[in-house]
């Protein structure tokens, strides 16, 4: 293998090309609403795939470099190579790709700003923000068991909710200073919840297998202070919120297709299985992926469920 080809491998290994269908996945539902409301706007929708992307690459950056900084990627862990910590790539180089595409997702973000205003611009800083200081800075929050109330608000509720807003906003004027009317309904929320729960029970299966490593390293994760009888709970009340809320939606009147996501249950089960009976890396490494195939596989299963009765 040629040394530019090993460079493109080690750069896809931190950019973890393999999460980008779970940083998709929120956009997916909040798009497939906002066509069943009648506010669907492609410009909108799509400004928000790709900046949803870039702060999930960005994100991946910043805990591969400052989890190797910290100490918390050690050689006895039993998840994904890690480039900073295996010395594949210069930790500064790390952190300037960081940078570099946070940076990227503003220069989107100024689109969806214009249209969104004030609103999207406090959610995008935040969201940057928060993808730094999960594993950065002087008090990192996911050190601290704070990284699972993270993910759940802002790769579930503020995606889903931000996703559907930027279209229905994009009907109205430019750069609103505040939330215009009929903009945020509350089944926008709601419709988050499942792609929060399952974006959720990602992390918990990743802290599950680095529970031991973690302790040792001084990472207080979630998993950690509670252990593993608890955050096995957590995983299946957070993929619980997957299957209840498409039966609360069918209940308040939407139409029956909503119920689609249904079908994914047979795998939430399997890999349920396999957090409540396993703890190594080498059954909760493809536990972690298949959760990830879950949450992208209901996503898109909701969103049908939601746009097919406004389309057909």
């Amino acid at each position: 293998m040629t040394a530019a080809a090993s460079s493109t491998k080690a750069w896809l290994m931190a950019a973890r090309p393999q999460t980008l269908p779970a940083g998709a996945a929120p956009v997916i539902v909040g798009t497939g609403l906002a066509v069943y409301h009648g506010v669907f706007a492609p410009l909108p929708a799509l400004f928000a795939l790709f900046g949803a992307l870039l702060l999930q690459i960005g994100t991946n950056f910043a805990n591969d470099y400052y989890d190797a900084v910290r100490g918390a990627d050690t050689e006895d862990r039993d998840g994904f190579t890690r480039v900073t910590a295996g010395g594949l790539i210069e930790p500064a180089a790390v952190k300037r790709a960081m940078y570099a595409t946070f940076g990227l997702s503003m220069v989107i973000g100024l689109y969806l700003v214009a249209v969104g205003g004030v609103p999207i611009l406090v959610v995008g800083l935040a969201s940057i923000v928060a993808g730094i200081t999960y594993s950065g800075g002087p008090l990192p929050y996911g050190y601290r068991g704070l990284g699972d109330l993270f993910v759940f608000v802002f790769f579930g509720l503020v995606a889903v909710a931000g996703t559907y807003y930027v279209q229905a906003a994009a009907h109205g004027g430019w750069f609103p200073l505040w939330i215009p009317e009929g903009t945020l309904p509350a089944a926008a929320v709601v419709a988050g919840l499942p792609a929060a729960g399952f974006s959720t029970a990602i992390l918990v299966v990743n802290n599950i297998r680095d529970r031991e490593t973690d302790a040792e390293a001084g990472k207080h994760t979630l998993a950690v202070i509670l252990g593993y009888r608890l955050s096995r709970i957590e995983w299946s009340l957070m993929a619980g919120l997957g299957y209840a809320i498409p039966v609360v939606f069918w209940l308040d009147g939407y139409p029956a297709t909503v119920l689609l996501p249904l079908v994914t249950a047979p795998l939430a089960i399997a890999i349920g299985r396999t957090v409540w009976n396993r703890t190594d890396g080498e059954a909760l490494n493809p536990a972690l992926q298949r959760t990830g195939k879950l949450l992208f596989a209901h996503s898109v299963c909701f969103a049908l469920g939601f746009a097919a009765p406004a389309v057909i």
